[in-house]
């Protein structure tokens, strides 16, 4: 399978396992069965509430030796409410105790929106800081002191735009290497990938089936990437799943994807993915899809209460 390769040559398999969402009972036998089938790339966050069963799914297949520690590439996120220098090292202790390891190989900045500590998801303006009380640049180089400690291999961020990523990077030091968003051809994100290649920051696309698993009732109408004609049409040419094609459209452009699943078919299916070769013209179709569409809007982070607009996310 193809990988990313770091500045100082580590590898991230392209394609991961995504746990976003994956239901408590279901996610350590998920984690187990991606592994059995090849997996080694491994995306989790503190937000989902589930590291602990990831780790114990990373656990037994150690355990029964289908895989070393060193192989695999586990990826987690700090989320809100410990942005400040003083508590981004305890939030990735606490991840580090979950999963069962010494070190995870990527730490991500989960949003650029700060928590005030203990609050899990802001209502109130009380709940939130500012840039003011805690600037981005606070969260950074508590995120460097990490890989100086060597609890997390390479830093990096998710949901960032150009300026909060300028906005970092000027502090010096160690960049981003990673930036991970919302990716599909939906939302190709163009400048921001040409922006992130020339700054030498890899990315990783969440969310690359369209986030079919988010369909309540606000989203009733959203669009069904799953169901795209000119997605079909490519997927029937080549003998495979939509999902598939999805998949092999953000490897074909050397950006991580990490789909989710807990159907022990479909993360096989999605992996299998890694050896289709989608052509020039497969390309230009889904360049040229005529829908852009966002399906995680960030609008439950700027509301009436919060000090964030939508421009802090995406402008």
């Amino acid at each position: 399978m193809k990988n990313l390769t770091f500045e100082n040559g580590d590898r991230m398999p392209i394609i991961g396992l995504g746990t976003w969402k994956s239901e408590p009972g279901q996610v350590k036998q998920a984690v187990y069965w991606a592994i059995e089938s090849g997996y080694r790339h491994l995306d989790c966050a503190a937000v989902y509430q589930n590291e602990k069963e990831v780790g114990e799914g990373i656990a037994q297949a150690i355990n029964e030796g289908l895989v070393e520690r060193e192989e695999l590439f586990v990826t987690s996120k700090l989320w809100n409410n410990s942005h400040k220098y003083e508590d981004v090292k305890p939030a990735l202790e606490k991840t580090l105790s979950d999963l069962g390891l010494d070190y995870v190989d990527l730490y991500l900045i989960h949003w650029p929106i700060s928590f005030k500590r203990g609050i899990g998801f802001a209502k109130t303006r009380d709940e939130f800081y500012t840039y003011l009380d805690v600037p981005l640049t606070q969260t950074w180089e508590g995120m460097q002191h990490l890989k100086s400690l060597g609890l997390a291999k390479h830093i990096g961020v998710s949901n960032f735009n150009q300026a909060k990523l300028r906005e970092v990077m000027n502090i010096g030091g160690q960049k981003p290497e990673m930036n991970q968003v919302e990716m599909h051809p939906y939302l190709p994100q163009k400048a921001l990938v040409q922006f992130c290649r020339e700054n030498g920051i890899l990315m990783t696309a969440y969310s690359p089936l369209g986030s079919p698993d988010s369909r309540n009732e606000s989203h009733k109408n959203d669009p069904v990437l799953l169901k795209d004609p000119v997605i079909e049409l490519i997927a029937k040419k080549h003998g495979a799943s939509i999902g598939q094609v999805l998949i092999a459209w953000s490897v074909a452009r050397d950006i991580a994807v990490i789909p989710k699943s807990t159907n022990q078919g479909r993360i096989k299916e999605n992996l299998a993915a890694a050896k289709l070769k989608l052509d020039q013209n497969d390309l230009m179709e889904l360049d040229d899809i005529g829908v852009d569409f966002r399906f995680i809007n960030g609008k439950f982070f700027t509301g009436p209460e919060s000090p964030y607009k939508l421009s802090d996310l995406f402008g």
